[in-house]
């Protein structure tokens, strides 16, 4: 009787998540027109109104206090102008030099100012992260080795809009062993621009004060003239495919009309650009409301294990991933545990400031992110996916959910980030 309940749900799933409505999404998503939906540009207002569209047609509901499905986050855009910086009483060039800052201001060897010597045998992806969480003025001193890397974080700090956090300034270049004496000035302009996620829900019958999310961002890299063979970032798998996994999971749980807990289903802005649209959606809900939360990001490709499989970041931090694997008995899917912990991928996505509040929040991912060649690269579309590898990986996590849904199973707790 249990298997053939199994059967049954297995067939419901497929019928209800189909293959060719995910093509159609994740086609719309990640075409040309969308213009790679970076932040504060007319493509990503067309994906949001996309997104709000099928909201509406499946038939949500905006999150409680919001009149419509875009959640907007106050927010300034800043633009960094003009920045001139001398060690030990040298020029720096203009070309080897930029600032991430939300307001003018000027350096003078000020003690204040932590200086980081990024050389060549370090980590600088996960430094620069660091970096930017510690909250402190920062000059960071960035080896040739990094150039590829300094070149892009220059590029996305032309859109990084970070009003409020404190400057922190790359400089590419031979690192001096001997800081003597350093000298910044940096003029900024700031002002108030449109960003938001886009957000519905569906409310628990029997336990509408506890949530279940389902999210993943739908911003990417926008446009960068000059590189090859194009200059879009259209963002195919990163995220289109997550938000393609949203919308479908929303669509199959309204058909099924029997989800206990309130259901909330978010794509995310600016994940891209420090994980604004996370961090806002964060202080609108009560996280110890939050039960689990299901974020999606990148499912467009086979993982290391091949077809039929998924892993879940900071699966030993709680038994949600226990949970999932249980509800998949008698099925070929399979979760695992994150591969790559040596990317500290559990606080680089939108589950990251959730789960800093304790609640079960993982990413689930088939991104063979180590040597992946598409992964933010203008390469990153539609031809390059496996289109029912998406599909299989949505319909396992929504099998895989039914019992944190329905109100009968609860994933423990996740220990909270200590500052």
């Amino acid at each position: 009787m249990l298997a053939a309940g199994l059967l049954s749900q297995a067939q419901n799933v497929k019928k209800l998540i189909d293959q060719k409505d995910v093509e159609r999404i994740i086609a719309t998503l990640s075409d040309d027109n969308m213009q790679g939906r970076a932040i504060f540009t007319p493509g990503i207002d067309k994906a949001a109104t996309f997104i709000e569209g099928e909201f509406k047609s499946i038939g949500l509901q905006p999150l409680t206090g919001e009149s419509g499905f875009r959640q907007n986050i106050p927010m300034k855009r800043t633009t960094v102008g003009k920045t001139v910086v001398n060690i030990n009483m040298s020029s720096v060039s203009s070309a080897n030099v930029y600032a991430v800052a939300g307001a003018s201001f000027s350096w003078s060897n000020d003690a204040d100012v932590q200086v980081v010597k990024e050389t060549a045998d370090k980590n600088y992806q996960q430094d620069v992260r660091a970096i930017a969480m510690s909250g402190k003025k920062t000059l960071v001193l960035v080896d040739p080795a990094f150039e590829a890397q300094f070149k892009a974080g220059r590029e996305r700090a032309k859109s990084s809009g970070r009003a409020g956090a404190q400057p922190v300034v790359f400089v590419l270049g031979k690192i001096d062993d001997n800081i003597r004496s350093f000298e910044v000035n940096c003029t900024v302009k700031s002002e108030d621009v449109p960003l938001f996620n886009v957000a519905g829900m569906l409310p628990g019958k029997s336990k509408p004060d506890e949530f279940v999310v389902f999210s993943g961002h739908y911003d990417h890299l926008g446009i960068r003239p000059g590189m090859k063979p194009d200059s879009i970032f259209n963002g195919a798998d990163d995220d289109a495919s997550g938000t393609t996994a949203v919308i479908e999971l929303a669509k199959y749980y309204k058909k099924l009309n029997n989800n206990e807990r309130t259901l909330i289903f978010v794509a995310f802005t600016g994940e891209e650009s420090g994980g604004y649209g996370a961090r806002h959606f964060t202080t609108t809900v009560n996280a110890d409301k939050v039960v689990a939360m299901f974020n999606i990001e990148m499912i467009g490709k086979p993982s290391k294990w091949g077809q039929n499989s998924a892993f879940i970041t900071g699966f030993e931090r709680s038994d949600f991933g226990t949970i999932l694997q249980k509800n998949l008995e008698g099925t070929d899917f399979k979760f695992y545990p994150d591969p790559y912990t040596k990317e500290n991928l559990f606080y680089r996505s939108d589950n990251a400031t959730l789960a800093r509040l304790g609640v079960p929040a993982h990413t689930i991912s088939t991104d063979q992110i180590d040597i992946d060649p598409d992964y933010h690269k203008v390469t990153d579309e539609l031809k390059t996916l496996d289109v029912a590898n998406i599909t299989d990986a949505i319909r396992a996590i929504a099998l895989s959910s039914r019992s944190i849904v329905s109100g009968k199973d609860t994933p423990t707790r996740v220990a909270k980030l200590e500052r």
